[in-house]
């Protein structure tokens, strides 16, 4: 039989729960003001629902005994709220429970929710006192609660008089190891960072007396301005003061249904996609985060947004937004009014249009991918590389019905030349996005066609030489192809323009991959050389087309027969060397050989022949 034993009571070492805090739950020690001012402007929302002509002040002084004090014209606590509240870890003032606090009904008038922002300060005090008297019992006297960082504490009751004004004070006495975050200049420092936006006006008096405003509110985007280009102005010095770069332009955010507003400002340089702009995230005017890059989508990497919210739910840390449906829905409506943005641009402001896409452009590619509305209407802005030269997507097809694209920048850099003299349209489709929106453009601009280009393609397009021109040039071809066979690479001779390139080198993506596999091997122990030289396949290799319109190709052709075999040799590796550095293929240690090999060697031969040529001349 089962005997059910007496209810018993959690215990909590308050000192390895200060550890956790510090060390997990919060990113810093520095969080103790935030924590501190969130309770201040609660205390005084839930006085205001008492009596809306409330006064609402909060005052932070520094050098107050190495410490702070923190006051503010709040509900304040009765005696049994201190023992209810203060002495309970994780219980909230502003829990709806019938008969504590239970001033707001919605919670939505609060900044915190989990009960434990207090017990945060012991993070850098030894001691926390709490002087409070309580705006619900006017007759009531005000209590005093003292925590130690040991976990003990204690409460008593203050004569009657002794607190004026109903509210609280809160004062830290610093640890050791936290004092430096109770110095005057780090707190009012903190003060400006969490609190800038505050509803309530937050004050910070150091020990001589003088006093900064830490908050500027209204915030910059809910002031009237005489004109939008004013406003203009207004946000983008804001964004320079936040930021600490002048926005090339700044976009108004407004969802009312989180009861969001801000800006979120155009970055002025390039950005990499994957290092996302910190954004700033205030819950009803407190900071939140300085670094939310939840808050806008992936591709939006080129802002950067200062917002302030009431529907947003941070995690418990409240350092970060937490992950459910409305923040996604948040994400997309911002997307969405980004998106809005440069469609307004496209229509009325061409010149900053162009601006952006110089910055931007790949972003904004990012973007077209999913959305063929976008991709329509950028089309005549958006830079591509082409055989037509840096053009955009629109005039380039136009003017080439049928559009190639490569799949790589090499296979590009290979065929640009010769397909732009043969009048083919090729659009490098190497670089990231590129080769996806060009197959997009059927479905935007019919009517075109888009192709896979790859080199073989061009050479189909190059020109066979006559067969009686071949034969003569038999001798130099074998000799060549002798040289080539040593580089795995195959020789043609075919006409092609622009005349003034000798050699073209050609490798389609099989000879690459060959030649990778080759690389590896060569490298590999015996087991997986044998592995790779086991997956050895028939893949054509790479081909060097040497072009008969070239006036030194078809000297080295008529020289071939009496000329010295090993200038001969020389000559064709140094035109396989100029092909190799054409085509912009990476260069191996056995490349890098080659080339000074054949330079040196033609620079003897050359000496060689200077000589001579003097001695002819005695």
């Amino acid at each position: 039989m089962t005997t059910n034993q007496p209810g018993h009571t959690f215990q909590v070492d308050l000192r390895g729960l200060v550890d956790l805090l510090s060390h997990h739950l919060y990113s810093s020690p520095r969080v103790y003001l935030r924590e501190l001012m969130q309770n201040a402007v609660d205390a005084i929302t839930a006085r205001r629902l008492l009596d809306p002509a409330a006064p609402a002040r909060i005052t932070i002084r520094t050098g107050v005994d190495g410490g702070i004090t923190v006051e503010d014209s709040g509900v304040g606590l009765t005696e049994a709220d201190v023992h209810t509240f203060l002495a309970t870890i994780g219980r909230s003032s502003k829990r709806s429970a019938a008969g504590e606090l239970d001033l707001a009904a919605e919670r939505a008038d609060f900044i915190g929710q989990f009960g434990i922002g207090l017990l945060a300060c012991f993070v850098v005090a030894d001691e926390i006192r709490v002087v409070s008297r309580s705006a619900k019992e006017p007759n009531a006297s005000a209590v005093e609660w003292r925590g130690q960082s040991d976990g003990t504490y204690s409460i008593r009751t203050l004569p009657a008089g002794s607190v004026a004004q109903p509210g609280t004070t809160v004062t830290l006495t610093p640890r050791a190891d936290g004092s430096e975050w109770l110095e005057p200049g780090n707190v009012l420092q903190l003060a400006k960072h969490y609190g800038s936006l505050l509803r309530y006006e937050v004050e910070v008096v150091d020990r001589h007396g003088d006093v900064s405003r830490v908050n500027d509110t209204p915030p910059v985007w809910e002031r009237p301005y005489r004109s939008p280009a004013a406003r203009r102005e207004a946000l983008a010095a804001y964004g320079k003061a936040v930021f600490d770069f002048t926005p090339l332009d700044t976009i108004d955010l407004d969802i009312p249904l989180v009861g969001l507003k801000g800006v979120a400002c155009v970055l002025p340089t390039p950005a990499h996609p994957t290092r996302r702009s910190g954004n700033r995230v205030h819950l009803k005017g407190m900071l939140l985060s300085d670094q939310a890059t939840e808050l806008v989508p992936e591709w939006a990497f080129f802002v950067a947004c200062v917002v302030d919210t009431t529907g947003l739910r941070p995690t418990a840390s409240r350092e970060a937004l937490y992950a459910d449906e409305t923040l996604a829905a948040v994400r997309d409506a911002i997307g969405e009014r980004v998106r809005q943005w440069l469609t307004e641009l496209a229509a009325s402001d061409l010149a900053l249009l162009r601006r952006f896409l110089d910055v931007h452009h790949l972003a904004v590619k990012a973007m077209a991918r999913y959305d063929d509305e976008l991709l329509a209407l950028l089309l005549p802005w958006l830079p591509f590389e082409t055989t037509d030269g840096t053009v955009s997507l629109d005039e380039f097809s136009r003017a080439h019905p049928v559009v190639l694209v490569t799949q790589t920048v090499e296979e590009f850099r290979q065929v640009a030349p010769i397909a732009a003299a043969a009048g083919l349209g090729v659009v490098n489709g190497g670089y990231v996005y590129d080769r996806e929106l060009v197959h997009q453009l059927p479905r935007v601009r019919p009517g075109t066609t888009v192709t896979d280009l790859d080199p073989e393609t061009v050479t189909a397009h190059l020109d066979s030489v006559d067969p009686a021109a071949e034969l003569a040039a038999a001798p130099f071809l074998a000799r060549a192809r002798a040289v080539a066979d040593r580089l795995d690479t195959d020789v043609a001779l075919r006409a092609f323009q622009p005349v003034g390139m000798p050699a073209m080198l050609v490798d389609n993506r099989e000879a690459r991959h060959e030649r990778r596999r080759a690389e590896l091997s060569a490298g590999a122990d015996d087991l997986w050389a044998g592995i790779l030289g086991s997956l050895n396949s028939s893949a054509p290799r790479a081909q060097l087309i040497l072009n008969h319109l070239n006036p030194l190709i078809r000297k080295l052709s008529e020289l071939a027969a009496t000329a010295d075999p090993q200038l001969s040799e020389t000559a064709i590796e140094a035109l396989y060397g100029q092909a190799l550095l054409l085509s912009r293929r990476p260069l191996r240690p056995s490349d890098h050989a080659l080339l000074n090999r054949s330079f040196l060697g033609l620079l003897e031969f050359a000496a060689q022949a200077a000589g001579t040529d003097k001695e002819g001349s005695r």
